[in-house]
């Protein structure tokens, strides 16, 4: 028997046609999205894994994060070894300042102690309306500007930062100390509160705790310093005369407020003791606290709204008679080297 051949018409040869366009398309599109898919998990892989840093220097980053793109720096000391852990000290800028205005040795001083101390430094940026970072603030509570007004989550942000820097080198996680100035101040306070278990000890320079609920899980060292004199943050409490738009910023909380409030929460004992006096500073210790922390003060005579030992002036040339640098060093237990 011969085969048979059907002939096909138009009308059936065109839904073929049709068929067999669906199914390469519905392929196709099947194709993009695994693809769109793979790039996705590429770039999720890529944020949450950084290449490792192998040797020191200036090393700049971006990441995604609470749908913003956020900027931050990581300065690697000349001594560092990848087969000896490191401390680390997350240093804040101030309201209206920048990574990159905090990272400059002649403002601060922090990378010139860092190569005598073998710190490793990381400096995030608060959110800013310009590319560069500059002119940002932190979300620390009542304080400061778009930041705190956009309810910004800059705790997340600085704890992704940190778990991305303790990936790329050997840090020591029990010496992970965070520091700042002014606004930066104000938001160290945040981390201690919220973030005690990555955050051995603060730093906060010209900045009182302005939080707006802190129930820490463990207690958290804390050196506050701040001038008598300074005009922005007043020693007393409230913004001083020399502070910028009062909507941006709040009343600030007293120094004093701020010292109760923590040797109240490390259940330190209420009597200080003097460990430093000479002219134009001194330093009170409320030690032993809970689970071997402390909490100091510090206070200078003179300096204004500025970083003590510092060469950036806010108005008034910083007090050179203590070094922020050197007195946070010590007071995080590192002997002097």
């Amino acid at each position: 028997m011969k085969p048979v051949f059907l002939k096909a018409g138009p009308i059936a040869l065109l839904t073929v046609a049709l068929l067999l366009s669906a199914s390469a398309a519905a392929q196709d599109g099947t194709l993009r999205e695994r693809l769109r898919e793979r790039r996705q998990v590429q770039a999720s892989e890529a944020q949450a894994q950084p290449a490792p840093i192998t040797a020191p220097g200036d090393y700049r980053y971006s990441l995604e994060h609470g749908g913003r793109t956020r900027l931050y720096r990581v300065h690697v000391p000349p001594g560092y070894r990848s087969d000896t852990p490191a401390p680390l000290l997350l240093s804040l800028h101030g309201g209206g300042g920048s990574m990159d205005y905090m990272a400059r040795d002649e403002n601060y001083g922090q990378l010139s102690h860092a190569a005598r101390a073998g710190q490793v430094l990381v400096f995030p940026n608060g959110i800013s309306r310009f590319r560069s970072g500059m002119l940002a603030t932190w979300n620390a509570g009542a304080c400061c500007g778009a930041a705190r007004d956009e309810n910004v989550d800059d705790v997340g942000f600085i704890r992704l930062v940190l778990e991305r820097v303790m990936h790329q080198l050997n840090i020591d996680r029990q010496r992970v100390y965070a520091t700042g100035m002014s606004n930066g101040a104000m938001m160290a306070y945040r981390l201690a509160c919220e973030i005690p278990g990555l955050i051995r000890g603060i730093a906060a320079v010209a900045g009182t705790d302005n939080t707006l609920s802190c129930t820490p899980a463990q207690p958290v060292s804390v050196l506050h310093i701040h001038a008598r004199n300074d005009t922005h943050v007043l020693y007393e409490g409230g913004a001083g005369p020399d502070s910028v738009d009062r909507a941006q910023v709040t009343d600030y909380r007293s120094v004093p407020e701020t010292l109760v409030r923590w040797v109240e929460r490390n259940r330190c004992p209420r009597t200080p003791q003097r460990v430093l006096e000479k002219d134009g500073a001194w330093c009170e210790r409320y030690a032993p606290c809970a689970e071997g922390t402390q909490v100091q003060l510090c206070v200078t005579d003179a300096g204004g709204h500025s970083w003590p030992g510092g060469h950036k002036r806010r108005g008034e040339a910083p007090t050179q008679a203590v070094s922020a640098n050197e007195l946070m060093w010590a007071f995080f237990g590192n002997p002097p080297r």
